[in-house]
């Protein structure tokens, strides 16, 4: 919803890169308080995962997203994040140790690939028409599929400090997205009060705080237990949308995300029962 109210002021990849400078600068502010230092350029390996972690959770994801928001509503988007735990299963199975798929995990899969299919598909959005929204909405899934992949590449990165990780990672996405959204947006207008409070609410909250709290999940609990936090995205995505922005979707949208909330729900029986038990997840 916010991204949707700050793109009255802001170009897609300016808008990406301006949340993504204000969230480096406020963790580099923190870390440095907090006496961490950033990793050394001695460590090659570790340098080439803080590139991918910041390429692949939010440089691309949060470029995409800008874009297809410009074409679909604001829910759309927080819908196809719903689709993220359906990406990270095949990944998971071949890339993290103990993560291996067996006959429920693909049911699930199976049944939440044909609700992100449904997603896409849909049409009547009321914003764009033809191939620029079909662009879009394949824009926000492709989103969805890089956190897949940055969740990934966070669990699979050498020790670090988690502080350093998120502060080094978002350094390096602002560096590699800034030049980009300078040639290709040019040099940004002067926003609104309400666009200025978006921005800044984007790079502190959304970018920032969720950026250190994303690693500090994947590293102890794993990427496929993080997913879980997507079934309230798509929840208040459309709540949010709704009241907020005055945006209505289609009944079959709502067909396909239940698809996909079903699909996540059989792959994650497991770590759900245990949840409503209070007993401790189980072991991979």
């Amino acid at each position: 919803m916010v991204v949707r109210v700050a793109l009255r002021d802001f170009a897609p990849l300016s808008l990406a890169a301006g949340r993504i400078s204000i969230g480096a600068l406020s963790l580099y502010m923190l870390m440095r308080w907090r006496g961490v230092a950033l990793p050394t350029f001695s460590d090659a390996r570790l340098w080439r995962f803080v590139v991918l972690v910041g390429l692949l959770s939010s440089a691309i994801p949060f470029a995409l997203l800008s874009w297809g928001q410009q074409h679909v509503p604001s829910a759309f988007a927080g819908m196809t994040m719903a689709a993220l735990p359906i990406f990270v299963l095949p990944l998971a199975h071949f890339l993290v140790p103990g993560e291996r798929l067996y006959l429920r995990k693909i049911i699930g899969f199976s049944v939440g690939f044909i609700g992100a299919i449904l997603l896409i598909s849909t049409s009547g959005l009321g914003l764009s028409e033809g191939p620029l929204e079909t662009t879009a909405r394949f824009a926000c899934v492709a989103a969805a599929f890089f956190y897949a992949c940055g969740s990934i590449a966070t669990r699979q990165c050498p020790h670090v400090n988690e502080l350093a990780l998120s502060t080094a990672s978002l350094i390096v996405a602002a560096l590699i997205l800034l030049p980009i959204a300078l040639v290709v947006d040019g040099q940004p207008r002067m926003p609104s009060t309400i666009g200025l409070l978006a921005i800044v609410y984007l790079g502190l909250i959304p970018t920032a705080l969720a950026f250190i709290v994303k690693v500090a999940v994947i590293r102890s609990a794993g990427p496929s237990f993080l997913t879980l936090t997507n079934y309230q995205v798509p929840v208040w995505s459309v709540l949010f949308g709704s009241f907020f922005l005055g945006e209505s979707l289609p009944t079959n949208l709502f067909v396909g995300l239940a698809l996909i909330l079903l699909g996540v729900a059989i792959i994650q029986t497991g770590v759900l029962r245990s949840i409503f038990s209070r007993e401790p997840p189980p072991r991979a």
